[in-house]
């Protein structure tokens, strides 16, 4: 079900389950220190992928190759949506314009503006008026700002941040920081959204929060999902695939319960002697409820 949003929130012209981003054998070096080595991945439509791995596993990396941060030495990143796209050397800007969004691990908001000045900065990317008319504010101009103005409060709306709308960002908590990045990537109206690590440093309540609304903006919205998360119980419960990195190689991929059994996994994260993890992973109890602490495992952050 749609909110009732006035545009479209996700950008997409492919059905669920069509593949939406490959990422082709990459490789990327840092003078001789090789971050990526012989990467591929694919991005289905509709899906929830979380990217996981030890600490400098180059999940990151990965993440700045597909957004256009980083050029790989080797390989391609392809991106379809009606039609396919060869991303691997374009700009960032050009590439976010096709329709890929990301929220950064450190948070990158304007903290001396508004939680709606920093939302509208996100739709500014399919702005078409020039300085001229904006400044006059008549016309075309004027009717380009209050579409994407009524979007962005949709936006509002479905994160719930409509009691801080007003409130510059630096004044906010880090949970509600996270929350407005996140927003202002939406502002953008992605097919895939590229979340880097965005329940960091949150509590077991702000997480849960997250989680749901990432859930929302999923199942309601059929925006693609690509996430870095350290908190296992969080990727194991929301995440429909799993892809693991490690020292830069892709150790394995499939669903939570493949991933889980997988030894090589188990070998990256725990060593040799353990044969698998040692904890379940879910944010619901035994009546598939949430159970309040909204966290499981954790990991040692990039």
């Amino acid at each position: 079900m749609q909110r009732g949003f006035t545009s479209g929130l996700n950008s997409s012209r492919l059905e669920a389950g069509e593949t939406q981003l490959k990422v082709e054998k990459i490789q990327l070096n840092f003078g001789g220190v090789t971050a990526l080595f012989d990467v591929s991945l694919e991005v289905r439509q509709s899906e929830i992928l979380a990217i996981i791995g030890p600490n400098g596993a180059g999940k990151t990396s990965l993440l700045n190759c597909i957004s256009g941060l980083y050029h790989p030495q080797k390989g391609r990143i392809v991106y379809a949506n009606g039609r396919e796209h060869e991303i691997t050397r374009m700009k960032p800007h050009q590439i976010a314009r096709l329709g890929i969004a990301r929220s950064f691990q450190n948070i990158e908001l304007f903290r001396h503006m508004t939680v709606l000045d920093n939302l509208l900065s996100g739709a500014h990317v399919h702005m078409r008026s020039n300085l001229l008319s904006s400044l006059v504010y008549w016309g075309p101009a004027q009717r380009e700002h209050i579409r994407f103005r009524r979007f962005v409060e949709d936006i509002i709306d479905l994160l719930e941040i409509e009691a801080i709308r007003s409130n510059t960002v630096g004044s906010l908590s880090y949970g509600l920081q996270k929350r407005v990045e996140m927003g202002r990537a939406l502002a953008m109206q992605p097919s895939i959204l590229l979340l880097d690590e965005p329940m960091a440093g949150m509590n077991s309540e702000e997480k849960e929060d997250m989680a749901r609304f990432i859930l929302d903006i999923n199942e309601e919205h059929g925006v693609t999902i690509v996430l870095i998360e350290h908190d296992m119980g969080v990727v194991m419960d929301i995440s429909d695939r799993i892809a693991v990195l490690n020292f830069g190689q892709k150790i394995g991929e499939g669903t939570p319960d493949e991933v889980r059994s997988n030894p090589h996994v188990v070998q990256a994260y725990l060593g040799e002697e353990k044969k698998s993890f040692p904890f379940k992973f879910s944010l619901k109890d035994e009546n598939g409820n949430g159970n309040g602490n909204g966290s499981g495992a954790q990991v040692d952050h990039d």
